[in-house]
């Protein structure tokens, strides 16, 4: 067992922006060609095929007669690899020098259930939050809306780190655990729709607080530009001037991305919390979750409004011959501030609702929601089989919505939890027309009321709010756009 502690992974992190030049940048470019990454590559992606569900490696049976065998060589050749690759990358030597470590470990073993503890405590993404930088990144681990198998996978990323957002981060939005990244080349387990990584996925000893997340902002905005694309064209819906240059220029979209996640993914501890941030602990009606994201989701929109509006009075007084001229980095925040408002909604009303399955879908819920909301404030219109907004009304629309949750929660931090379960029905409900079938709807009875929390979850059905008819006319139509949208990355032809 190593002595390596995790105190370097509680807690939130000082971000030490270790020194890197820009001659260590380089190191990395083109490192996806490198034949040491191609053989890494190909090694884990075998590999894979050797592990079961749980990461470990059977012992040898029909199928594969000497299947450890066979695994202890490709561990060699990863080894190997990763020794090759690692004078690319000197901001990451520590966390190579502790994964050759964990491989071999692993590997002497016997190849039981993996444990990566000691190389995750080394990984520090977060301390390099500099535009271009790349990271080597390799770990038996699950991914996200990808593979529920925790195997070996191994990337190769990039930072999205662009001059105004760590102004952002550096002033009211600070988010020290966020980092940004772009996916340059990896193994199957990312040729999927997971846009994200995280260190809780890892296969490890002991689960410790975590200092980072990581999102792929360029798989996010290369999703979106297309699917938003399509929806555009079928609802006959004319974009803004600067809504479509947001399909038409993958970096802007990329860095807008980068600025409505910052806001989104810290807001999750942030406000009049009735609930422990971390949900995943507990088990509650999946709307629970639509109205968690919905949250964040608004509450990066509202953020948007006011710096967008804040700057924009700013450029009116200067040209009206009052105050300084904006700065490279505060137009920067303008432009960006505005295409987020729109980047929120696109993306909710058109990829969110109509994505994945019909079984407790909360991120489709929230689309279905958002769609709803603006509806019945009539500043959205389907009218004449064309989809049109009301752009002024919109803002005050949209933020008037993050009022109404953020006021439930408010609300909610006195009430029971089943109190609070069914306040947030009842907010959802008013604007989302329940299944006719629904027991939540009809009112639940009395014992489950009087009973405890799983007896509500239980009468929960798994398409409590079925999509409208817009919606379902909508899904037919974009199906084969959304599903088209898997394992897509920014250097997918026709991105």
């Amino acid at each position: 067992m190593s002595n390596t502690t995790i105190d370097a992974i509680v807690g939130e992190p000082e971000v030490l922006e270790d020194e890197v030049s820009a001659a260590d940048i380089a190191l990395a470019a083109d490192v996806e060609t490198d034949p040491a990454w191609l053989r890494l590559k190909e090694s884990a992606t075998r590999l894979q095929a050797l592990q079961a569900k749980d990461g470990s490696v059977p012992e040898e049976g029909d199928a594969v007669p000497d299947a450890r065998g066979e695994a202890s060589a490709l561990v060699d050749a990863v080894v190997e690899s990763i020794e090759e690759l690692a004078p690319r990358f000197p901001h990451e030597s520590a966390y190579l020098a502790a994964s050759v470590v964990d491989f071999r470990r692993w590997q002497a073993e016997g190849f039981g259930a993996p444990d990566f503890l000691d190389s995750l405590v080394e990984f520090q993404p977060q301390r390099h939050r500099i535009d271009g930088i790349r990271h080597l990144v390799v770990f038996p681990m699950v991914t996200q809306n990808g593979s529920p198998d925790r195997h070996v996978e191994a990337l190769v990323v990039e930072t999205i780190w662009p001059e105004f957002v760590a102004a952002l981060e550096a002033g009211d939005y600070s988010n020290k655990l966020f980092v940004s990244l772009r996916l340059v080349d990896f193994t199957p387990g990312y040729d999927t729709n997971s846009a994200v990584l995280f260190p809780e996925t890892v296969a490890m000893r002991e689960i410790p607080p975590f200092t980072w997340g990581a999102i792929f902002q360029d798989r996010e905005a290369a999703r979106y530009r297309r699917v938003v694309r399509a929806a555009s064209e079928i609802t006959k819906l004319e974009l803004p001037d600067d809504a479509a240059a947001l399909l038409d220029d993958q970096e802007l979209a990329e860095r807008t991305f980068v600025m409505w996640d910052i806001i989104h993914d810290r807001t999750h501890m942030r406000g009049d919390l009735p609930f422990d941030p971390f949900m995943i602990k507990q088990r509650m009606p999946f709307f629970l979750y639509s109205l968690e994201e919905l949250r964040c989701d608004l509450t990066a929109f509202r953020e948007s409004v006011k710096i967008e509006r804040s700057l924009r009075k700013r450029a009116t007084e200067h040209t009206e011959g009052e105050g300084e001229a904006l700065s490279a980095v505060d137009s920067q925040l303008l432009e960006h501030g505005k295409l987020v408002q729109y980047a929120v909604i696109f993306d909710r009303i058109f990829r969110f609702a109509i994505t994945g399955s019909r079984v407790r879908n909360y991120d489709g819920l929230g689309g279905q929601l958002l769609f709803a909301w603006l509806h019945r404030k009539h500043v959205l219109e389907w009218t004449d089989v064309s989809l049109r907004f009301d752009w002024d009304a919109v803002p005050d629309a949209v933020v008037e919505l993050g009022d109404a949750i953020d006021e439930l929660y408010w609300k909610s931090i006195d009430r029971p939890k089943t109190a609070h379960w069914l306040a947030a029905y009842d907010l959802v409900r008013s604007v989302v027309t329940p299944n006719p079938a629904s027991a939540w709807a009809e009112g639940l009875p009395r014992e489950v009321l009087a009973g405890p929390p799983k007896g509500y979850t239980d009468l929960m059905m798994d398409d409590e709010f079925p999509l409208s008819m817009f919606y379902e006319a909508l899904d037919k139509k974009m199906k084969p756009v959304i599903e088209s949208t898997v394992g897509i990355t920014a250097a997918t032809p026709d991105a």
